[in-house]
């Protein structure tokens, strides 16, 4: 059996995903308990990034057992905001979910409440995943009476706690300009908590943020997260494709990438003879060249089992996941990615490759 590559053909339905932002307490987890309550069975994977004092993390989703969604399809990124380790966890737990045997109908995204939507959905745009998944839309929990009193979350102060306790937090935003993120890049806005409203307080609430809104996006109000997987599943957004609609405070000009901005190939290697071997190859070149993601399975002499090797940038990992198959081809594979104008012949001579 011949190992397959991460790339697979753009004819193959892509599996939709959605993500759900929103600040600490807006309500992002119960809406998501909701969601699962009403997905009729159909087989969700979540992958939940919020914590915090007030946060409800995955635990509480793994508890609820309802069909469709068993606690091995809850994935908790528990290494920071998001939006700031995006290739370090973010990327490989999608291609983890979608290298499952069965994998999901649907993905769903829980955001850290500081959370940046609009570079994970960039993250879509990376050539491992762009092919296998679309971002069925975006979602923006808001939290009505604290968007209406001008605080935009419930506790300030513990949104502030959270963001001290987030080492890979790399944008110290005024939570102002983090909302008018989330919500500009929204393709549906979640008004939670109208039971706590009266009429002047949700025309307040909603004139705030129609003012973030620069495009047609429905609001949706809700108590308690109350609204069916129907009408938050399926919207069909394909929202990767359409960044320029969804404008950002922190973005550099010049920074924005587009599918046809990466390029990827892949290598056939001679066999190793240890793992440092290659890695001592490997990081210069990742230096030298400016490669962004490599991967691959590789075969080590005298070892029965075959190599995982992955990198992000110059952090390279690597560990023997399981033996070869008797029919399986010991063939070392790798795929290196970057921007566009990587000099293939130079990094697979540098890596004998054949």
């Amino acid at each position: 059996m011949i190992v397959k590559p991460p790339l697979v053909s753009l004819s193959r339905a892509r599996i939709p995903a959605t993500i759900v932002t929103g600040f600490l307490g807006a309500g992002k987890t119960t809406l998501i308990q909701n969601l699962i309550k009403s997905a009729n069975g159909r087989r969700l994977a979540l992958v939940i990034n919020e914590f915090g004092e007030l946060g409800v993390d995955g635990s509480i989703l793994k508890a609820c057992a309802i069909e469709g969604c068993p606690e091995e399809n809850i994935v908790e990124l528990a290494n920071g905001c998001i939006c700031c380790t995006v290739a370090d966890d973010f990327l490989p737990t999608i291609e983890a979910l979608l290298d499952r045997p069965n994998p999901p109908e649907h993905i769903v995204i829980e955001t850290s409440g500081l959370a940046l939507p609009k570079p994970l959905v960039k993250a879509f745009a990376w050539p491992e995943v762009r092919a296998r998944v679309t971002v069925d839309g975006v979602i923006a929990v808001v939290d009505g009476p604290a968007v209406a009193a001008g605080r935009f979350a419930e506790n300030p102060a513990a949104v502030d706690r959270q963001r001290a306790a987030d080492a890979a937090l790399d944008h110290e935003s005024p939570l102002a300009e983090v909302f008018e993120d989330q919500i500009a890049c929204a393709d549906l806005v979640v008004l939670n908590k109208i039971d706590l409203m009266d009429g002047p307080m949700r025309a307040k609430a909603e004139a705030a943020i129609n003012a973030e809104l620069g495009r047609a996006v429905k609001i949706l109000p809700a108590s308690f997260g109350r609204i069916d997987a129907k009408t938050l599943l399926g919207i069909e957004a394909a929202a990767e494709d359409d960044l320029a609609s969804r404008p950002s405070h922190h973005e550099l000009e010049g920074e924005d990438h587009d599918h046809d901005d990466f390029e990827s190939f892949s290598l056939t290697l001679p066999m190793l003879r240890t793992p440092e071997e290659l890695l001592a190859r490997l990081k210069p070149l990742i230096e030298r060249h400016d490669i962004l993601r490599v991967k691959g399975f590789l075969a080590v002499g005298g070892k029965e089992m075959r190599l995982l090797l992955q990198g992000v940038g110059a952090r390279l990992q690597h560990y023997y996941d399981r033996p070869w198959a008797a029919d399986e081809a010991r063939d070392s594979r790798l795929v290196v990615i970057g921007l566009k104008g990587l000099d293939r012949a130079a990094i697979a001579a540098a890596l004998g490759a054949a």
